[in-house]
C-alpha cells in the first residue's frame, strides 16, 4: 500500500511540474510588456513618424500648468510636421491678432536621433511660417516624453505628454 502510495505521489508530481514551469509571475508579465512597448516605441523613432500629445506645459521661469484637454499636439514626419501647442511665456515679436499657440507647419530640417540607456533624444528644426523652431524631444521607452521648444520670438517653453503612433486617416494625409 505505502508503495502504490509512493509511486501515486511520484506520478502526481511529474504530471503537475511542467504546467507549474510553464504559467508567468506578474513579474515576468510586466517584463515582457514593458520590453513590447519599447520594441513600439524604437519602431516609432526610427520610421521617424510620430504624435506626441501634451498633458502638461511648463513655461520658461514659470510654474507647470495641466492641460485639460488632450487637443494638443506635435506630428512629427520627416516630409511634414504640424504643431498646435498653447504658448504661456514672453514673446518678444509675434504677428498681430495671432491667437498666441505655437502653431506652425514646416519640413523639419537636421534631425538627430541619439540613443541613451533609457530613453532617445531627438533634436530637429522647422522652418514656419513666421519663426524658426528647434525642438528637442526626450522620450522614454514606455512612451513618456519631454518637448522643449525654442525660437527666435519666443522665450523657450517645455511640454510633457506621450508619443504614439498616428492614426491610420492621419498616415494617408
Amino acid at each position: 500500500m505505502k508503495r502504490k502510495f509512493s509511486i501515486l505521489l511520484v506520478l502526481l508530481y511529474f504530471l503537475s511540474f511542467p504546467v507549474l514551469a510553464q504559467e508567468k509571475t506578474k513579474k515576468e508579465l510586466k517584463a515582457e510588456r514593458e520590453l513590447q512597448k519599447q520594441k513600439e516605441i524604437e519602431a516609432l523613432i526610427d520610421s521617424k513618424n510620430f504624435v506626441f500629445e501634451a498633458q502638461k506645459a511648463t513655461p520658461q521661469g514659470g510654474r507647470m500648468l495641466n492641460l485639460d484637454y488632450n487637443t494638443y499636439f506635435l506630428k512629427f514626419n520627416t516630409e511634414k510636421t504640424t504643431c498646435d501647442l498653447p504658448f504661456f511665456g514672453r514673446a518678444f515679436n509675434v504677428p498681430y491678432g495671432g491667437d498666441g499657440g505655437i502653431k506652425f507647419e514646416g519640413v523639419p530640417e537636421d534631425v538627430k536621433i541619439e540613443k541613451k540607456k533609457k530613453s532617445y533624444n531627438v533634436k530637429a528644426t522647422v522652418k514656419g511660417k513666421d519663426d524658426v523652431y528647434t525642438l528637442y524631444f526626450n522620450i522614454f521607452f514606455d512612451g513618456g516624453a519631454s518637448l522643449s521648444i525654442s525660437s527666435n520670438n519666443r522665450a523657450s517653453i517645455s511640454y510633457d505628454g506621450e508619443i504614439e503612433a498616428p492614426k491610420t486617416d492621419e498616415i494617408k494625409k
